[in-house]
């Protein structure tokens, strides 16, 4: 398998669909909502995505099975391959018109991430690697940050939305954190937390919660551009907890610290 032609294979498949969920922030309707849960928000942009991921992906693998967030297609799972993708991840700040959302979409051979791309549509960065190769932002080399200790530390995480009954332990660990470290931020968008920990902006990110297809992609970044990846109980089952530590991995035993003080 040549990675390196299929990873720019997928950029191009994702900047496409880029341009389609661009064109379509310009004048969504938010009358054309629609609620999966809880807090929990779709449209036909979302849906419409990724039935054009899924279509462009067949023809560059078509031995690949998929798993996806909107089902739009026959998810199909222990193939050979496997895609996971979220055709829209921040779609709450896409109706809202905030401008941070992006494409996330993973590969795995098995049980093994190979490539990865998280395209934030918006600013036009596009982040990738995939397996043999260091982790790209537009091209250029990136790596996670040098920062060893919390107070010099810019976090990111996200806030629980429709599963609340840890919220007060997450509101205990928030102020700790705040406390321990430069600042907290809530971006709304799990693979755009990811991909700025690869390149440096965040020295870690934390969340629980989180479905594969938030992850997988951004994950891989993290881990190739240097970075370390845990759940909240320091080991490495992330994707199937649901929760997720990714650093720099100098400050990973400070954070899961203080995380372990606040959940068990």
């Amino acid at each position: 398998m040549n990675y390196e032609l299929l990873c720019n294979k997928v950029i191009a498949i994702a900047r496409l669909t880029g341009n389609f969920i661009r064109k379509e922030s310009l004048s969504f309707d938010d009358a054309k909502i629609e609620y999966k849960g809880l807090n929990d928000l779709v449209s036909y942009v979302d849906k419409t995505a990724e039935r054009q991921l899924v279509k462009n992906l067949k023809k560059v693998l078509p031995e690949a099975g998929f798993i996806t967030e909107e089902d739009e297609t026959e998810n199909t799972y222990n193939q050979p391959f496997t895609w996971i993708i979220d055709p829209l991840d921040g779609t709450t700040n896409f109706i809202h018109g905030i401008p941070t959302f992006s494409i996330s979409i993973a590969l795995y051979e098995g049980s093994e991430p190979v490539l990865g791309v998280v395209y934030e549509i918006n600013r036009g960065e596009m982040f990738y690697s995939y397996k043999g190769a260091p982790a790209y932002l537009n091209n250029k080399e990136i790596r996670v940050s040098r920062s060893s200790n919390l107070s010099q530390c810019l976090l990111a995480t996200g806030f629980p939305y429709y599963q609340f009954d840890k919220q007060p332990q997450y509101i205990q660990l928030f102020t700790e954190m705040m406390q321990k470290c430069h600042g907290l931020r809530r971006i709304g968008s799990a693979a755009v937390d990811l991909a700025y920990v690869a390149c440096g902006r965040f020295d870690a990110y934390f969340e629980y919660n989180l479905n594969s297809y938030d992850m997988a992609a951004g994950a891989f970044l993290v881990k190739q551009a240097g970075g370390q990846l845990h759940n909240f109980s320091g080991g490495d089952e992330y994707l199937q907890t649901r929760e997720i530590v990714a650093s720099n991995g100098l400050v990973t035993q400070e954070i899961l610290n203080t995380i372990k003080k606040h959940f068990n």
